[in-house]
């Protein structure tokens, strides 16, 4: 599994640009927005979720979004959606809850977690600002970055308009 400075490290291997900043452990969106200052661009959320099947998905969409997980089920063809659970999300992204982003798919490299991604991330050229690896920082990065990052771990995101 990836750490943060190995998964910065591989950021600076594939060439994407990148800023970190550091700040105080962080677990809801209304704890980020204050503490986050002044960092420009897109902040997000993200939902590790699983179905009754056992497939799981990892949902990265606007901070400020409604999502209703069972009309989000049933536009992906998912079926009924839960949140999977701390040991999943360990198992599968490497991280621990709180800490859920879209570049934990660095530690999926079976790619049995699919990707969605919120269409408004792709509105205006801001960043993109995620946890790398660990609710104690964020990273910013541009969506083509972001997108070449994903291309790199074979993760391709499906897009979805939110809200759903």
């Amino acid at each position: 599994m990836f750490d943060p400075q190995r998964l910065l490290g591989r950021l600076d291997e594939l060439g994407i640009a990148h800023r970190t900043v550091e700040h105080p452990p962080v677990f809801t969106v209304e704890e980020a927005k204050t503490v986050r200052g002044d960092l420009p661009g897109h902040h997000i959320k993200n939902l590790f979720l699983r179905n009754r099947k056992e497939e799981m998905w990892l949902v990265v969409a606007l901070e400020d979004r409604t999502i209703d997980l069972k009309r989000l089920g049933e536009r992906l063809g998912a079926g009924k959606f839960s949140f999977g659970s701390p040991d999943r999300l360990r198992r599968h992204l490497g991280v621990e809850p709180g800490s859920v982003t879209p570049l934990a798919v660095i530690n999926d490299p079976s790619h049995q977690v699919r990707l969605v991604l919120d269409r408004g991330l792709a509105v205006g050229d801001g960043p993109i600002n995620a946890h790398p690896l660990v609710n104690s920082m964020t990273t910013a990065l541009s969506l083509a970055d972001l997108l070449r990052f994903f291309e790199a771990t074979g993760h391709t995101p499906e897009w979805l308009d939110f809200p759903v």
